[in-house]
């Protein structure tokens, strides 16, 4: 399982979701470029000791992206509001890759075109959308659920 992030703005956010990824033992793909050095404070201190733990891999721009996810067959799954199918109801894959877009803008049509799926999640009328970290936690954890929580053990 990876978790995509397409251009990230905020370095808290993304740590965030590195962290959530590490803890799911997903691989994380960063498409450039993002809202800020992947040095900084506030991405470091979001990751805490997690960031060498967890597989990193960026991407200097989508085109880079897609011709890697192309070489490797990886099926995109694209969180969006304008998605047709809850994630719920989706049928996840060890091997899919969940794209988030930027907290600031989403992800340009061009994305959304090239995703193999779109998915959302249901919110109450008059309210736009979750905090990405959010929004990632929620399909990352439904993809682990349902693909049988490989490499994740229980706490106890």
């Amino acid at each position: 399982m990876r978790l995509v992030l397409y251009q990230p703005d905020i370095p808290q956010n993304t740590g965030t979701m590195v962290r959530l990824a590490a803890c799911l033992g997903a691989a994380v793909d960063i498409v450039e470029p993002a809202g800020f050095d992947v040095s900084d404070r506030n991405f470091r201190r979001a990751g805490m000791d997690y960031l060498d733990r967890v597989e990193i891999v960026r991407h200097r721009s989508w085109s880079a992206f897609e011709e890697w996810r192309r070489e490797v067959g990886v099926r995109l799954v694209l969180a969006t509001t304008r998605g047709a199918t809850r994630y719920t109801d989706f049928a996840f894959a060890a091997g899919d890759a969940i794209l988030v877009g930027r907290e600031s803008a989403g992800v340009p049509e061009a994305v959304h075109e090239a995703a193999d799926a779109r998915v959302v999640i249901p919110m109450r009328p008059g309210f736009r959308s979750l905090n990405v970290a959010v929004s990632a936690a929620m399909l990352l954890g439904e993809a682990a659920r349902q693909t049988g929580w490989a490499g994740v053990a229980p706490e106890g």
